[in-house]
């Protein structure tokens, strides 16, 4: 590998010219070896924050932080494979009903996910409210759980893209979480070393979403479709709203109940028409046409496939969820039409309540949560449930409260009531 200087390559893109391919591959080497350091790498992200990097910038920066680690290789398989991410949002429990719904159509899921940290939910959390169920599996164990059940939800090994793993939180503390070019590498080096056939991208918009503007979230969602056509993985994205939460829960254990709910043929519409979206993109994806998934969820098949996922897992798919100990009722003060419901809103009031943490390691509260009775569009009446919270420490509620000041509104039928789910497909 040619031998380069930390100043030299931070100058190169200071001064707005594209970095080399050998100054990228040294400087993610030598940063995960630890000769670049903190300060060196904090410079470079906020060159590359103000300057961009052009496509082939990105995708040899994403190869090279796929180089830091291993990468998985699901080849061996008797069926295909595809992944799915999404960038983040409240409520956002479809990996849930999806893993288990796609693998019913024939496809594997090797689904590795994350941790919630502040207002937006992490995958594992919400499962670890299942009595049992370990997050923590071999790479042998994945390849046995797919191959037999077809569907793993687990965390991602340190393994993976560990390059990423520290400049994630270097990018954390430095203010260049917002890089577009760093965002979108920091997903597509974990996603492409874990070795599925193809990816579905679900990158939210809105209050809740960490993209405001669509403008913006349309520049992201095109950037990692064309890292994963350049890593030779069928990549496709849909832009979807996060302005209001999906479905009607937000929290763990809550959000575990209504992912049962749709796997049960039921659960709220929204829930159901992103997660029947994702698995008809994934399937085709993945080569497979003639099979409509929600035939999949009408019989029963994804049922199956999620309680023998659970299993796999050491948990017990009918054990009762935790509930928390304590809930408080927001009632509507007036009669009328749901016209808005803020998904950031919900999503800290969730948070605050204990079902989120404030930074990394800290436990979460299996049943704390807030659950929604109305949804925009649906009628109120004065004096009916319109939330409830829930949490084992009943100081948390008037901080929960105070988050949803202002976070939702009833008019008049005729006022806006909620953009639609899906915006965007971008392929």
């Amino acid at each position: 590998m040619t031998q380069h200087d930390a100043v030299e390559v931070i100058s190169a893109k200071r001064d707005g010219h594209p970095l080399t391919d050998s100054q990228i591959d040294w400087v993610i080497d030598a940063y995960t070896r630890g000769d670049v350091a903190h300060e060196q790498m904090s410079a470079l992200a906020m060159a590359i924050l103000l300057n961009g990097m052009d496509r082939s910038e990105i995708s040899r920066w994403t190869a090279a932080m796929i180089a830091s680690g291993e990468r998985m290789d699901f080849s061996a398989l008797s069926r295909p494979t595809a992944d799915k991410h999404s960038t983040g949002g409240v409520g956002d429990k479809i990996t849930l009903p999806l893993a288990p719904l796609v693998a019913a159509c024939g496809v594997a899921v090797p689904q590795l996910s994350g941790r919630g940290l502040g207002h937006t939910g992490g995958t594992l959390d919400k499962l670890e409210s299942i009595p049992g169920w370990r997050a923590t599996l071999s790479n042998d164990e994945i390849m046995a759980q797919l191959e037999r059940v077809g569907a793993v939800i687990c965390a991602a090994g340190d393994g993976l893209a560990p390059a990423d793993k520290k400049l994630y939180a270097l990018r954390d503390v430095t203010g260049t979480v917002e890089a577009i070019p760093l965002i979108a590498s920091s997903i597509m080096s974990k996603k492409i070393a874990e070795g599925t056939g193809s990816l579905v991208l679900d990158v939210k918009v809105g209050t809740g979403a960490f993209m405001k503007e669509l403008e913006k979230a349309r520049e992201l969602a095109s950037t990692m479709v064309a890292l994963g056509q350049d890593a030779g993985v069928h990549t496709v994205a849909l832009v979807t709203d996060m302005s209001t939460p999906l479905g009607l829960t937000a929290g763990n254990a809550v959000e575990v109940a209504e992912s049962v709910e749709v796997l049960a043929g039921g659960g709220p519409a929204d829930v159901v028409e992103l997660t029947l979206a994702l698995a008809r993109e994934m399937l085709a994806g993945a080569g497979v046409t003639d099979v409509d998934p929600a035939d999949k969820l009408a019989d029963g098949s994804a049922m199956d496939v999620w309680r023998e996922m659970i299993r796999a897992q050491d948990g017990d798919p009918d054990a009762p969820l935790p509930v928390a100990r304590e809930s408080h009722v927001v009632t509507a003060p007036t009669s009328g039409t749901l016209t808005r419901l803020d998904a950031m809103a919900v999503g800290m009031a969730a948070w605050r309540l204990g079902a989120g943490r404030t930074k990394q390691g800290e436990a979460v509260q299996a049943g704390a949560g807030v659950v929604w009775h109305a949804r925009p569009g649906d009628r109120v009446t004065a004096g009916m449930p319109l939330l409830t919270l829930h949490t084992d420490t009943p100081e948390r509620f008037e901080r929960a409260l105070a988050s949803l000041e202002g976070g939702w509104e009833i008019g008049d039928p005729g006022e806006r009531a909620g953009d639609p789910l899906l915006i965007d497909r971008i392929a």
